[in-house]
């Protein structure tokens, strides 16, 4: 029993010394080395040069073209309202009414006046003419004559103001009825049928807008508008603003882009000493009528055209303390911040003014992976003029079929 215990112990203390060495020898074959990482893949791209349309952007307010106050120019009861509040009316259409009948009889009374007078004036000419007869045979003195012929002009004189009479009292009587002076769109009733107007004052009873077209004011600073005088040779800006040379795109706050084209109408003659500005006024048709006088509109007007514009993707361009930049990719692949300075959108792409040259490789993607002063693995994208980064053209693939392994012993051929 105890001879074979130390049997097993021999064998096992060789088996284990074994071991013990053959894992130190796998212990020196392998060694940890470190890899780094390769450099991180970004999209680079040229800028696209094309010819760009320099914009100025404005904010302005819209107003009517022409706004009346429908007032009550006589006194009387206010008998019909012929509208709707808001309605959309047409020149000439009557909108309100003041009782008639005053005015009338008014009307009526001067008639008669303006009989009587001319009833007047012809038996005074006939009295006239028959002492100038008699006068010529001796019969009458001059001085009875001359006393005819003076009634005769004051008679003459009566017949004018009694006709002068009569208009005023046509006058009033016409104004009994209230009229649309243009096209346009009247706002709410001011007083109801059944009230006083006109009584000690011109009572306001309406007031009418023309909205189709429509002004829109908006100011330009001094420093824009000086730049545009002497690149177009013209001191006075107020020439833009004839013959509907200057075109205007209009658009609200809540319209993508600026759907509304109309052209400059006036211009100031003096600038804003308070606030250096001048201000400027266009004109858009508005036959939807979706322009209200009041609202605010955004504004821009091409003021130039840049035939040599360089233009980068919208998302390459960031911002930081030091100002604008794009980041680019050397010619030994590092990345280098670029300060840019920006110009206007176009087609999704923004101007750049100041900073690239044309043949940079600027990273359009893989920002957050790009990092000033570290390389980088560049892929080289074209990027369109809709500001969208299009992919290179596929490589062709190789034409040689890779043959496939033999198939070990035993198992079943694969079919061609």
């Amino acid at each position: 029993m105890f001879t074979e215990k130390r049997t097993d112990r021999t064998f096992l203390a060789p088996l284990a010394l074994l071991l013990v060495i053959a894992g130190m020898t796998a212990a020196c074959e392998e060694k940890n080395a470190y890899v780094p990482p390769p450099p991180p893949k970004v999209t680079v791209a040229k800028p696209v040069q094309k010819p760009v349309t320099d914009y100025l952007e404005f904010t302005g307010n819209i107003a009517a073209v022409q706004t009346v106050e429908l007032r009550a120019r006589v006194e009387g009861y206010l008998e019909k309202v012929l509208f709707q509040d808001g309605d959309l009316v047409k020149e000439g259409e009557q909108l309100f009414q003041i009782e008639r009948a005053p005015y009338i009889a008014q009307v009526d009374a001067a008639k008669a006046d303006l009989a009587r007078a001319q009833a007047s004036f012809k038996q005074a000419k006939l009295t006239a003419e028959r002492r100038r007869q008699a006068g010529r045979s001796g019969a009458i003195s001059q001085q009875q004559v001359d006393e005819a012929e003076a009634i005769q002009q004051g008679q003459a004189a009566e017949v004018l103001a009694m006709k002068a009479a009569l208009e005023t009292a046509e006058l009033n009587l016409g104004y009994t009825k209230v009229y649309a002076p243009f096209d346009g769109r009247v706002g709410r009733r001011l007083k109801d049928p059944g009230n006083l107007v006109g009584a000690g004052e011109k009572t306001l009873l309406a007031e009418v807008n023309q909205i189709d077209p429509v002004y829109v004011y908006f100011t330009i600073n001094e420093r824009a508008l000086l730049p545009i005088m002497e690149k177009r040779n013209r001191p006075d800006p107020g020439t833009e603003a004839r013959g509907k040379s200057q075109a205007l795109y209009l658009g609200l706050a809540t319209d993508e882009g600026y759907p509304y084209e109309g052209y400059l109408d006036f211009a100031a003659i003096t600038l804003d000493p308070n606030t250096g500005t001048l201000q400027l006024r266009g004109v858009f048709n508005n036959p939807t009528r979706k322009l209200l006088p009041g609202l605010f509109a955004k504004i821009r007007g091409p003021v130039g055209e840049n035939k040599d514009a360089m233009l980068v993707p919208q998302q390459a361009v960031g911002f930081d303390q030091q100002g604008e930049y794009v980041l680019v990719v050397g010619a030994d692949d590092t990345v280098e911040r670029r300060g840019v300075e920006q110009g206007p959108i176009s087609d999704g792409m923004r101007v750049i003014t100041k900073g690239l040259k044309g043949d940079e490789r600027v990273i359009v993607d893989g920002l957050l992976r790009a990092i000033p002063g570290r390389k980088v693995t560049p892929v080289t994208e074209q990027a369109s003029a809709e500001g969208a980064v299009q992919p290179a053209a596929p490589k062709e693939a190789s034409q040689t079929k890779m043959s496939a392994p033999p198939p070990e012993p035993g198992a079943p051929a694969q079919k061609q």
